[in-house]
């Protein structure tokens, strides 16, 4: 939907690799995923795993400690998918905290020169 994937791969000696991959953006790509697609995607992915660490403190909390291998297990599963997706967003060799770094350096920048306009 939004050009990213991840999976894993074990090799013959057995050793697992996770491969992450984005699509090139070109002009045609532009076309084809929509902001409003891509916004609905993200918004999902993080509104889940929240949803999940909302359901394990209310079971911690009302004492139903059954369910609350589920929710454990909801939590961890939402949270790799949402740590896959970003780490194929942001690309498998860059830091996340480079990334942040740069992004709030770009913020800063644009609101000490009065720049409005989106990059």
């Amino acid at each position: 939907m939004v050009g990213l994937r991840w999976w894993n791969h074990i090799d013959e000696d057995g050793k697992s690799h996770w491969v992450f991959e984005s699509r090139k953006a070109s002009p045609q790509d532009s076309k084809t995923v929509s902001e409003a697609e891509s916004r609905i995607f993200w918004l999902g992915l993080i509104a889940c795993p929240v949803l999940w660490v909302i359901f394990a403190f209310s079971a911690l909390f009302s004492f139903r400690v059954k369910w609350l291998a589920v929710v454990i297990m909801g939590v961890v599963l939402q949270g790799a998918n949402l740590y896959g997706y970003v780490r194929c967003k942001v690309g498998s060799r860059r830091n996340l905290t480079s990334m942040a770094t740069s992004y709030l350096g770009k913020q800063f920048l644009r609101q000490t020169t009065g720049d409005d306009q989106t990059s």
